[in-house]
């Protein structure tokens, strides 16, 4: 439970309160990526996330630039959806003992990672859209496209995995 409530007075606030807690869950992603790709053990899955670590470095990029010019500064506000999702995917690799399972767990958490943050980027496009901040609209535009990019690309290399970890005895 917050004790702390921050006041958002209009759109604006909430615009940037939303980015600033994008640009924790993209920071949370960059920490938290490299050990699940370490842990893959299907090549193109770990291509895959290896991949998606670059973009993301990127899209957290994206993010500073458009909070440094809406609000002069970068700063992250704690997204603990992230974090437990990072955390439950973790969880749930450890109970895997067969390489095809583990990495069929591995996808399944990946991907409800690109699923949140598809959600998220939708929400404040949405948002920067009323603002009239084209040229937001079009950077959060091009990360959507990124992280949908992730999601098919994981749906196709567990359409491969899926049926393998099936298999696993």
């Amino acid at each position: 439970m917050k004790l702390v409530i921050e006041k958002l007075p209009d759109l604006r606030a909430l615009y940037i309160k939303q980015l600033r807690s994008l640009l924790s869950a993209e920071e949370e992603i960059l920490r938290g990526l490299p050990i699940l790709a370490e842990l893959a053990t299907d090549t193109q899955l770990k291509q895959a996330l290896e991949s998606h670590l670059k973009e993301t470095e990127i899209q957290a990029q994206r993010l500073r630039g458009i909070l440094t010019q809406i609000a002069g500064e970068a700063q992250p506000l704690t997204s603990r959806a992230v974090m437990a999702l990072i955390d439950e995917a973790e969880d749930m690799v450890q109970g895997c003992s067969h390489d095809a399972v583990r990495d069929a767990a591995l996808i399944a958490s990946a991907q409800r990672i690109e699923h949140y943050e598809i959600a998220a980027y939708g929400a404040v496009g949405h948002f920067a859209r009323v603002l009239g901040r084209e040229s937001d609209v079009g950077a959060l535009g091009q990360t959507i496209d990124e992280e949908e990019h992730a999601d098919r690309l994981l749906t196709s290399v567990a359409a491969r995995v899926n049926p393998a970890a099936k298999k696993a005895a």
